[in-house]
């Protein structure tokens, strides 16, 4: 076999290309839909009108059979495919000669369609395809097509070789006890990740691509058995429309999956961690999952579910309740601290004890600002420190944050900007809001704790109660794939509480899951505890 160069002058012999800008819609869907030539040269006009102007494209010419007279040509992407160069043809022809027939010359085009339509195996498993639009796309997937002449069909190699981040410790989910295993920018990494930890033939994965352009492949996998069918059901509904969409992460979906776009609280949960993706299928969820993006999307996500986290499961019970517990706390703290000291100091004073009344008057004397304006100033100077540390480089990030608090605090106090007392609301309110779990629920509570503030500073406490009231009113009529929002609470499931704000033993637990087997076929139901 000899391999031979195009010339790569484009004014020659055009030989790379991509994408044209100027390809319309309607140019790509016919290209789509034409079957592949058996003559030779046509197929290399059409990959050349296809890829025009891209020049990481390949095309590497091919002669062989009696007297190196029949043709051939391989197509791929330099930037795509692994950096050791594989000959495929020849690997295709050897394993060929191999198998069938004596000397690679004396190898045809009829040889060639008889072994691979026959039996289709070669040394690196190829794939035979007969459509140029999917030919078109296993390029762009990073594989190795290879066309023939007199063949309408061509073979397609699996060569992906793009440099893949290390499978390492979760950033947005560290834990002192339990594994240390994150996901990454690889889909078939992820769900092999999964599957290692949940080894069951009722594991279901289903796959379906999205947008024009990105063509990125969206997977979402349940538990056959323990997912509720009604729940799978219009989760599938919601997302059959989302083909034409340019999905790039995996939050993009949580708009077509959730019942409001509008509401402040998040529908559903995020994680970066397989064992809390193989906890939620276990519970009878649905994880999603977006090719070169590592974030696991569950759904449907219920509001006391923000409140756990994986290594609850690791510790002893009691700790772990205490902790909920503690989280709770955090959360009524982060939501309602700012708005009741607001409420207390303008409108109801006679409710603090008169000590603790005095030392706040004697730090808000010379103060220019009422307490809601004093409350903004260091809201808005507490998130903007926030913000700050995540977008900085990490090194610096955490110090710039840390300074900053102080001397801006400091500064304001001496100022007369802001009182001590309020400077100490404002921290223990962002305290209370690193503590939880979920840094979408964190977010909500960023977004509510404003609008309280001005009901309190004008209403006072009876604002603060509206607020709540209505907060309360919102988490009630909520629904998450048409699953009450607040389920086990309202409506309330006493025998579903052992997992909610505390948790019971393992032993007992683990005898009787939340959701597993529930869903199960007639005849196949196994009595639980």
């Amino acid at each position: 076999m000899r391999k031979q160069q195009f010339n790569k002058q484009r004014s020659l012999n055009p030989l790379s290309g991509g994408v044209s800008d100027n390809m319309t819609k309607q140019q790509s869907e016919e290209s789509s839909k034409l079957p592949i030539s058996t003559n030779l040269p046509d197929n290399l006009k059409r990959i050349e009108d296809t890829f025009i102007d891209c020049t990481d494209l390949t095309i590497l010419p091919w002669s062989y059979g009696p007297e190196l007279e029949q043709t051939a040509f391989s197509v791929y992407f330099d930037t795509l495919v692994q950096t050791k160069k594989v000959n495929y043809m020849k690997e295709s022809l050897q394993d060929l000669v191999t198998h069938e027939i004596g000397p690679a010359t004396t190898v045809t085009p009829e040889d060639v369609m008889h072994f691979f339509t026959k039996n289709g195996v070669s040394a690196h498993s190829a794939r035979v395809i007969d459509d140029f639009g999917l030919a078109v796309q296993q390029i762009l997937d990073g594989n190795l097509v290879i066309f023939f002449n007199q063949w309408n069909k061509a073979l397609s190699y699996n060569a992906l070789g793009l440099a893949q981040r290390a499978i390492t410790e979760p950033i947005t989910e560290p834990v002192v006890q339990g594994p240390h295993l994150s996901t990454i920018e690889d889909l078939s990494s992820n769900i092999g990740l999964i599957r290692s930890l949940l080894k069951s033939p009722r594991l279901k994965f289903e796959f379906l691509t999205a947008g024009e352009e990105s063509q990125r492949t969206i997977s979402f996998g349940y538990l056959d058995g323990a997912v509720n069918p009604e729940t799978l059901i219009e989760f599938k509904r919601r997302i059959s429309d989302i083909d034409k969409e340019e999905i790039l992460e995996t939050s993009y979906l949580e708009e077509w999956i959730g019942e409001s776009a509008y509401s402040p609280f998040p529908q559903v949960r995020y994680t970066e961690r397989p064992d809390t993706a193989v906890a939620a299928l276990l519970d009878g969820k649905i994880i999603a999952l977006v090719s070169g993006t590592p974030t696991i999307l569950i759904c449907p996500g219920l509001f006391f579910e923000f409140f756990s986290t994986s290594e609850d499961y690791y510790h002893r019970w009691f700790f772990s309740s205490l902790i909920r517990l503690l989280r709770v706390g955090a959360f009524f703290m982060a939501l309602m601290l700012p708005s009741t000291y607001i409420a207390l100091t303008t409108f109801h004073s006679e409710l603090i004890p008169t000590v603790l009344l005095l030392a706040i008057l004697d730090t808000r004397e010379g103060i220019p600002f009422p307490a809601l304006v004093e409350a903004f100033i260091m809201e808005f100077f507490f998130e903007l420190l926030r913000e700050a540390g995540i977008r900085l480089p990490r090194p610096i990030g955490s110090a710039v944050s840390i300074v900053g608090a102080l001397v801006i605090g400091q500064a304001a106090i001496q100022a007369k900007i802001a009182s001590p007392v309020m400077v100490i609301v404002v921290a223990l309110t962002g305290i209370a809001s690193f503590s939880l779990p979920q840094y979408s629920m964190a977010i909500s509570i960023r977004i509510l704790r404003f609008p309280l503030m001005v009901l309190a500073a004008t209403f006072g406490g009876l604002g603060v109660m509206i607020g709540f009231l209505l907060s309360l009113l919102h988490l009630t009529c909520m629904r998450s794939l048409g699953q009450p929002y607040l389920a086990m609470m309202a409506p309330l499931e006493i025998n579903q509480l052992r997992d909610v704000f505390i948790l019971i033993p393992k032993k007992i637990l683990l005898h009787s899951p939340r959701n597993r087997h529930k869903h199960k076929k007639t005849g196949e139901r196994k009595t639980t505890s």
